[in-house]
């Protein structure tokens, strides 16, 4: 996986009519004799399969007409491009079960905490996703889905539809920075050659000296498990967030009920008549 933090590829940059055509399945079939067994949902899994192994910059129409054994001519049968095809593996990546958030039977809470997590799973599932400027996603099937079901769950927090929209980008948004964070590390791992561990032990004696030199008095102070792998940091923060939240419906809930509502205003006495 690279480093590119503004993404190597982005969604949307097709053409939107084909893609919304194939994800939709509104598109005409394949004709002129297609491949036996080639189908377009095969090719979209080989695409994923490659990106997942060897990252979003491996993916060209040829590679994945290799993984499938036919030629780069009869993909275009099924997809017109690179970029349709990418936007095609977005969907897939985000089809589900049943229950496609693992939302559970809990309140809005819960429905969103559970988001955060299956975001994080999905981003550790499909690195790549990382190297994708998904600003301008194209809304197919699967996207919808997910989308549909969380708003159902958090529907009940009583707050305005872009609010609860809002909520929705705050918990994702939390979750790239924190997928990034923990991939990057890995990956610095495995390019270095050194562990974690080991990259610290390296810097161990310049810290120590810092720390004594009596410029840093706060960092000196921190206890010894400040910086260990043993508190989850994204957790931390995922409650964090949501304890945001909570604390915000119960404030515009405290408003409404303090409001007076049409029938108050209709009963409350008015100026005397005179």
């Amino acid at each position: 996986m690279s480093s590119g933090g503004s993404g190597t590829e982005t969604s949307g940059s097709g053409d939107i009519a084909r893609t919304l055509d194939l994800l939709w399945d509104t598109a005409p079939r394949p004709s002129r004799g297609p491949k036996p067994g080639l189908t377009l949902e095969r090719i979209v899994e080989a695409a994923v399969e490659v990106a997942d192994r060897d990252g979003i910059g491996a993916l060209s129409m040829r590679r994945i007409a290799t993984e499938l054994g036919t030629g780069t001519m009869s993909l275009y049968r099924y997809v017109p491009g690179k970029a349709e095809l990418l936007d095609l593996m977005l969907d897939r990546v985000q089809r589900t079960s049943a229950d496609p958030a693992g939302l559970g039977d809990g309140g809005w809470r819960a429905a969103l905490e559970a988001l955060g997590r299956g975001t994080l799973a999905l981003y550790r599932r499909h690195p790549w996703l990382l190297e994708v400027n998904q600003s301008r996603p194209i809304l197919g099937p699967s996207a919808l889905d997910g989308l549909e079901k969380v708003l159902a769950r958090i529907e009940p927090m009583g707050l305005s539809d872009p609010e609860l929209l809002s909520a929705i980008i705050t918990v994702e948004g939390y979750v790239v920075g924190a997928a990034r964070t923990q991939l990057y590390q890995e990956d610095a791992e495995r390019t270095s050659g050194l562990t974690d561990a080991q990259f610290w032990e390296a810097q161990r004696p310049a810290l120590e000296k810092a720390m004594s030199s009596g410029r840093y008095p706060v960092l000196a102070g921190l206890s010894e498990d400040t910086f260990g792998s043993g508190f989850d940091h994204f957790e931390f923060g995922l409650q964090r967030i949501l304890d945001g939240l909570e604390e915000f419906v119960a404030r515009r809930k405290s408003e409404a009920e303090d409001r007076p509502g049409p029938e108050a205003d209709r009963s409350a006495p008015g100026p005397a008549e005179g």
